[in-house]
C-alpha cells in the first residue's frame, strides 16, 4: 500500500522518530516506520524494501548515530535507486559522512535544532503538505532548508572517488553477492551492483562491501570468504 512517507532512523533516535510520526499522522500524512509497520514473522529486509518503493518520500532523521549506521545508509541508497525523494531532518549539527554524502548531495535538508523540536515538527508538516499536494513552487527553500551539496563539497560525478570501475566476472560477483546476502538479505544484490560500478578491483570491491556490515567480526569473516579462490576463479 502506498504511503506518503517512509521514516528512516537509527535506534538511538527512536523517540524522535516516533514523535515525528505522531505529528505527521496527526496532520493527515501517512507514515511507514519500523518496527511498528512490519508484519509479524515477516522478512524484515523485504518489507523495508517494499515500503521504500511504495513511499512518496523518505524522511531521514539525521544525527551522529544515523550518519554512522550501515542500515540507514542501505535504506538511503535504496531510496535513491528507486528515485524516491529524500529529506534529511537534521536533529544534530552534523554533516553527512562521505558514504552518505554521495547519495544526499543532490537532496535538501531541514534543520531541527536547537530544541525544542515542536516548531520544527510543525514546519516539516507544513512543508510536506505542500510537497505532497504538488502545489506550484513547492520546492525546498528558506526557513532552514538548504542543499547538502553546497555545504559538504559533495561528489558531482557518478563516483565520489573517481574510480573507473572494473570489469568483474559475473560468477565472481554472484559469489560475493551470495556471501553478503547471508548478512543483510536481498539488499545485497543492489549493493554489489553499485559497488562493482565504482570499484577498481576485487580487493576494493570487497572492502567497500565490508563497510555495510555492522560488526568487525562479520566484516572480517566476509572479507576472508571473498578472498578464498574458488575453482574457475
Amino acid at each position: 500500500m502506498t504511503q506518503d512517507v517512509f521514516i528512516s532512523y537509527s535506534q538511538p533516535d527512536a523517540d524522535c522518530a516516533h514523535e515525528l510520526v505522531d505529528r505527521l499522522e496527526g496532520a493527515g500524512i501517512s507514515c511507514w516506520i519500523a518496527p511498528r509497520d512490519i508484519t509479524p514473522s515477516s522478512d524484515w529486509a523485504a518489507e523495508i524494501i517494499d515500503a521504500i518503493a511504495a513511499a512518496r518520500t523518505m524522511i531521514l532523521v539525521f544525527s551522529v548515530s544515523s550518519n554512522q549506521s550501515p542500515q540507514v545508509r542501505r535504506e538511503v541508497e535504496r531510496a535513491v535507486h528507486k528515485q524516491i525523494s529524500i529529506l534529511p531532518f537534521r536533529i544534530e549539527d552534523v554533516l553527512p559522512s562521505k558514504s552518505l554524502e554521495f547519495f544526499l548531495s543532490a537532496q535538501h535538508w531541514m534543520d531541527a535544532f536547537p530544541p525544542p523540536r515542536e516548531p520544527h515538527y510543525a514546519r516539516l508538516c507544513s512543508y510536506l503538505k505542500t510537497q505532497l499536494n504538488g502545489a506550484p513552487g513547492s520546492g525546498a527553500h528558506g526557513g532552514g532548508v538548504a542543499g547538502i551539496g553546497t555545504t559538504g563539497g559533495g561528489a558531482t560525478s557518478a563516483d565520489a572517488t573517481g574510480s573507473p570501475g572494473h570489469p568483474f566476472d559475473e560468477l565472481e560477483l554472484h559469489r560475493i553477492e551470495r556471501y553478503l546476502a547471508g548478512y543483510i538479505g536481498p539488499l545485497a544484490r543492489h549493493l554489489v551492483k553499485a559497488a562493482a560500478a565504482r570499484a577498481s578491483g576485487k580487493e576494493d570491491l570487497v572492502a567497500r562491501l565490508a563497510t555495510e556490515l555492522d560488526t568487525e567480526s562479520d566484516r572480517h569473516e566476509f572479507t576472508r570468504r571473498c578472498r578464498i579462490e574458488q575453482p574457475g576463479d
